[in-house]
C-alpha cells in the first residue's frame, strides 16, 4: 500500500502501517486537527504532507515550521508575523507562517519544544482563529488547518507540568501514532526497494540486489534513526557497491554487530550511558508482541501472561499503534 507523493510516498504493507495509511484516510477530508505521534526518523511530515494531499485544502499551500529548530524570542515572529520596528532588525513588517498558511494546511512539527508563553498564543488561534502579530494591534483572522507532531511522550509532558492540557486536546481531536521501523520489519524490503529504484531513476547510482544474508542482517538491525536512517544506507551502498549485488560484508559495520540481537537487554550499563525510556520501551513492546504472538492475538490470554489488566495492555496497543481503529 503506497500513499504517494511523487517524490516521498508513504510505502507500508505491514499492519501497524495499514491501520496508519486508513487514519489517514479517513480524516484526510476533514478539517479535524490532527497530532502525529512517533520517534524521529518514523516520516511524520510526510504524513501531514499526505493528510494535506489528500484533503480539500490540497490546493492552497501546507507550510511547515519546525518548532524546535527556532529559538523562542524568534518562532513567535515566524508563525504570527510582525509589524516594522516591532523588535531590533524587524525593518519591514511580515507575514507569519499562519498567513501564509490562509486556506491551506500549517504543519507545527516538535510541538512539543514550544514554550508555554507560546503555548498560550497558540492556543488562542486554535479556539478564536485570530492572532495579532507581533508589535501590532490588528486582528488577523486566518482559516487553517492544524497538524501537529511530536517524538515526545505528550500526556507525560501535561502529567509533568510543561504541556498546556487544554493545548494537548485542543491538537489531539485524531491522533495517529507512527510505528518504529523495527515495528514494521516486514516493510524493510519493499522500503529498500524503493530507495534504490528512486536513487536509479535521479542519480542513476544503484545497486544490483542483496544476498539472502545482507537482507538479514538489515532486517535485524533495530534502526534507531528509522525509515531515514534506512535511506541514508541505502544511499550510501549505492556510492559503494553501485551496480554490484550488496552482500553482508559490504554493510557498515554497526549493522553487522548489532544486527543479530540487539533487542537483548545489557547487564552492565555502557561507559557512554544508554537511553533507559527507550531501552524500557523496546523491552515491553518485545514482550507484548512474543505474548500476542504466544496468544494468537487473544488479548484476554496475553494480558493474563504479561500479568496486567486487559485494558491497560490495550492502551499500551493504542500507544504504539497497533490495534484497528475500530478496536
Amino acid at each position: 500500500m503506497t500513499h504517494e507523493n511523487p517524490s516521498r510516498p508513504l510505502v507500508g504493507e505491514d499492519p501497524s502501517m495499514k491501520r496508519v495509511l486508513r487514519i489517514v484516510d479517513k480524516v484526510a477530508p476533514t478539517d479535524s486537527s490532527c497530532l502525529i505521534l512517533g520517534e524521529s526518523g518514523t516520516g511524520k511530515e510526510l504524513v501531514a504532507r499526505a493528510i494535506h494531499e489528500r484533503g480539500n485544502r490540497r490546493e492552497r499551500p501546507l507550510v511547515p515550521i519546525n518548532c524546535g529548530a527556532i529559538p523562542e524570542n524568534l518562532l513567535e515572529s515566524e508563525l504570527f508575523g510582525h509589524v516594522k520596528g516591532a523588535f531590533t532588525g524587524a525593518s519591514a513588517s511580515r507575514q507569519g507562517r499562519f498567513e501564509l498558511a490562509e486556506g491551506g494546511t500549517i504543519f507545527l512539527d516538535e510541538i512539543g519544544e514550544m514554550s508555554p508563553t507560546l503555548q498560550v498564543k497558540l492556543l488562542r488561534v486554535l479556539q478564536e482563529r485570530c492572532f495579532e502579530p507581533v508589535g501590532g494591534t490588528r486582528t488577523v483572522h486566518v482559516d487553517v488547518r492544524v497538524v501537529a507532531a511530536t517524538n515526545r511522550d505528550l500526556e507525560a509532558e501535561v502529567s509533568e507540568g510543561r504541556f498546556r492540557e487544554d493545548l494537548y486536546y485542543r491538537l489531539n481531536v485524531v491522533e495517529i501514532q507512527l510505528p518504529p521501523l523495527r515495528a514494521r520489519r516486514s516493510d524493510i524490503p519493499r522500503l529498500i526497494e524503493f530507495f534504490n529504484e528512486r536513487l536509479a531513476r535521479t542519480r542513476r547510482r544503484s545497486v544490483a540486489g542483496f544476498t539472502d544474508d545482507a537482507m538479514t542482517c538489515l532486517a535485524a538491525y533495530p534502526w534507531p534513526g528509522n525509515v531515514r536512517e534506512l535511506e541514508n544506507i541505502v544511499e550510501r551502498l549505492s556510492v559503494f557497491c553501485c551496480d554490484e549485488v550488496v552482500d553482508a560484508e559490504d554493510l557498515p559495520p554497526k549493522i553487522l554487530k548489532r544486527g543479530g540481537g540487539n533487542d537483548e537487554v545489557p547487564v552492565d550499563l555502557p561507559e557512554e550511558g544508554l537511553d533507559l525510556r527507550q531501552l524500557l520501551s523496546t523491552l515491553e513492546e518485545k514482550l507484548i508482541r512474543q505474548a500476542l504472538e504466544r496468544t494468537n492475538w487473544n488479548k484476554n490470554q496475553a494480558a493474563a501472561l504479561l500479568q496486567m489488566n486487559r485494558t491497560t495492555l490495550v492502551e499500551k496497543l493504542k500507544k504504539r499503534g497497533m490495534l484497528n481503529p475500530d478496536e
